[in-house]
């Protein structure tokens, strides 16, 4: 089953949201995913690359 959605992170393996206790670039990673979800020109699948 291929995701609907996917963003895809440059972190190391284990931190899908980067460094523990920076919120605010934590935030910036699930604000980005979350666009995907709202962006209707995306037709699934939907791949997308995070660039910090």
């Amino acid at each position: 089953m291929r995701p609907p959605r996917a963003l895809f992170v440059p972190f190391r393996h284990g931190f899908p949201l980067d460094a523990p206790g920076d919120v605010a670039r934590q935030r910036r990673v699930i604000e980005a995913a979350l666009a995907l979800v709202w962006d209707e020109r995306l037709t699934p699948p939907a791949l997308a690359d995070y660039r910090p």
